[in-house]
């Protein structure tokens, strides 16, 4: 693609070009502004070049030379040019003095490249260049910004069709599309700010559900919840680490000044001796961890406490970059499934399968059938760098994580490298029904943190221990959990999850004191009911239920009234017939209270 960008306009300077979940990309510095439009010519050329079966060589060269090359203008180019390729230069500055500096050569196409490629042009199958975009070089928005440029490429023409085919189905799913239709979610950039999704009733009947499930599990699995504040002293990032190596992803911040009588003190004990105002930092809280880790230092802990288990739905802020907002998937604030287990070495592998066994037993209720545990280790050369220098830690923590995979039989790939700072995590990546991607969760097992924050127990020698923490989040985010769901049901969410439960129509005013019965009995067992009844005739008013993805709609007519029946329509299935009105209570009943699909 880069190569035929060059060729149709020589002045493009090329920034990073990696491949992705869904193909590739290029960011490319360019004074034409490409569109759609401009797509046929750019894949005219490239299918000329893969017709010329040119072969893709791998150049290794020195620094000096990679650097002599770009000031020439010649990487990510057809031929030398009078301006340098800034970019490259840019790029050749951050690879390290130990790593060997490649370049991919494909005709007259020279580019800074690690690789690897396919052998030959003639080896790639079948492509389409999906869309444009803008993005600031390295995504900082003090640099320049450019033009990403997505295509995929797949073997075969069939398999990409079938992609083709999928990627109109996500749109028609796309929940920011089906949130609106729905009602479900609000962003107002304008006065609350972008990111920050204000949830409107019926959205809000699904984060309550969501909350309901999860409270009812936890509790079953000896989960105890907390609550903790919205906001916390500098003190409390720094002593955890998330300072300064997680502040570009916190809000600023806010300068509070504090003096006087501090909480419980005596007045008297400061008579004549006020202290001097001073100025304490406060940040928005962007993860729950600390603040259950000062529970759990809260009160002297014995092996006979542990495992204890400390579960919060927190709200949490993080500042994502303004162009890499997406609806409910990224978001700066959220409010996440949190929870973390305080254990012993001893307890850890009942513990970590645990939270496993949850998540299997969510994804059955989902109807998620397709899931992988990506299982992120260290690297023994970045210890004290990117991760705490607990070198023995490190290999018993990640063995033991293992172990617990391996035994449950769970789906899992080993990822090196990619590791928490504090420890190992996993990764939790489901598919929706048409195949999407999405990572739900993170689980992270952590020895170094509890150490910072001083926790301990005393164990049953005597002496006092660290605990290990299990940080986890099964249901991930309200906000992403929603998002995947909004789309992996279309909207058409099972009973349970319905924001719209039930609809009673009655066929005539006459129907409506049985109809409205009927609303009042299933209302006193929480079921969301209501009746609706206007001038507008009876298919209208189905038609309207429709639209609004009622789940069950229930007409009842004078037949229905004197039988004590009532006429059925699921939402997505149609006409079920007319049933007892006693038998079609007692389904709804069960079906909720069992989740059904």
């Amino acid at each position: 693609m880069a190569a035929a960008i060059a060729k149709l306009w020589p002045d493009a300077q090329f920034a990073a070009g990696p491949p992705v979940d869904t193909g590739f990309y290029y960011d490319v510095d360019l004074q034409h502004r490409i569109t759609p439009e401009d797509f046929p010519a750019i894949e005219e050329e490239m299918k000329k070049i893969i017709k010329a079966n040119l072969p893709f060589e791998r150049l290794v060269v020195t620094r000096a030379q990679a650097i002599e090359d770009a000031r020439r203008g010649r990487l990510g180019a057809l031929s030398d040019r009078p301006v340098p390729s800034k970019f490259k230069l840019d790029i050749l500055e951050g690879i390290p003095d130990t790593e060997p500096i490649s370049y991919y050569k494909s005709g007259d196409f020279i580019d800074l490249c690690a690789g690897p490629h396919v052998m030959r042009t003639g080896n790639i199958g079948a492509f389409k260049l999906t869309g444009v975009a803008s993005a600031y070089y390295k995504g900082d928005a003090n640099n320049p910004q450019l033009q990403r440029i997505y295509g995929t490429a797949f073997k075969t023409r069939k398999e990409l069709d079938d992609w083709l085919k999928m990627q109109e189905e996500a749109k028609k799913r796309d929940h920011r599309k089906i949130g609106a239709e729905m009602g479900l979610y609000i962003i107002d950039p304008e006065f609350v700010g972008p990111g920050m999704p204000l949830w409107l009733p019926k959205g809000a009947v699904l984060v309550e559900e969501l909350e309901k499930l999860a409270r009812e599990t936890e509790f079953a699995a000896g989960y105890k919840r907390v609550r903790t504040p919205h906001i916390a002293k500098e003190k409390m990032y720094k002593t955890s680490g998330h300072l300064p190596y997680y502040a570009e992803s916190m809000f600023p911040p806010m300068e509070l000044i504090e003096g006087g009588t501090a909480e419980g003190q005596s007045p008297d004990a400061e008579h004549g001796a006020q202290s001097a105002a001073q100025s304490e930092r406060y940040y928005l809280k962007a993860m729950n961890c600390p603040h259950h880790h000062r529970i759990y230092a809260a009160e002297p802990r014995s092996y006979r406490d542990l495992p204890l288990r400390l579960a919060e739905y927190g709200c949490c802020y993080r500042y994502e970059q303004s162009g890499e907002l997406f609806g409910l998937m990224r978001v700066r604030s959220l409010n996440m499934n949190d929870a973390h287990i305080y254990c012993t070495p001893e307890q850890f592998a009942d513990e970590f399968n645990a939270v496993n066994e949850m998540y299997l037993k969510y994804f059955k209720i989902f109807g998620i059938e397709k899931y992988v545990m990506r299982f992120s280790t260290h690297d023994p050369a970045r210890l004290g760098e990117k991760y705490v220098n607990e070198p023995e830690l490190w290999k018993q923590t990640e063995e033991m994580v293992r172990q617990v995979l391996q035994a449950s039989g769970i789906n899992y790939v080993e990822v090196p490298n990619e590791a928490a700072f504090y420890g190992p995590k996993i990764d939790v990546q489901i598919w929706s029904v048409i195949g999407r991607e999405f990572t739900l969760a993170t689980n992270q097992v952590d020895f170094a943190v509890p150490k910072r924050f001083g926790l301990t127990y005393r164990d049953r020698d005597n002496t006092e221990k660290t605990p290990l923490c299990i940080h986890r989040a099964p249901l991930g985010t309200h906000e992403r959990m929603i998002g995947f769901l909004i789309e992996h049901y279309a909207g058409n969410f099972p009973l349970w999850l319905a924001p719209d439960q039930v609809r009673v129509l009655p066929v005539t005013e006459a129907q409506i004191p049985y109809a409205k019965s009927i609303v009042d009995e299933l209302r006193a067992q929480m079921v969301r009911a209501d009746l609706e009844f206007s001038n507008d005739k009876l298919p209208g008013r189905i038609q309207r239920a429709e639209q609004d993805r009622v789940h069950h709609i229930l007409v009842v007519g004078q037949r229905e009234q004197q039988s004590e029946t009532v006429s059925v329509r699921i939402h997505g299935k149609g006409q079920q017939g007319v049933k007892p009105r006693a038998e079609v209570v007692a389904d709804i009943l069960a079906a909720i209270r069992e989740r059904r699909m």
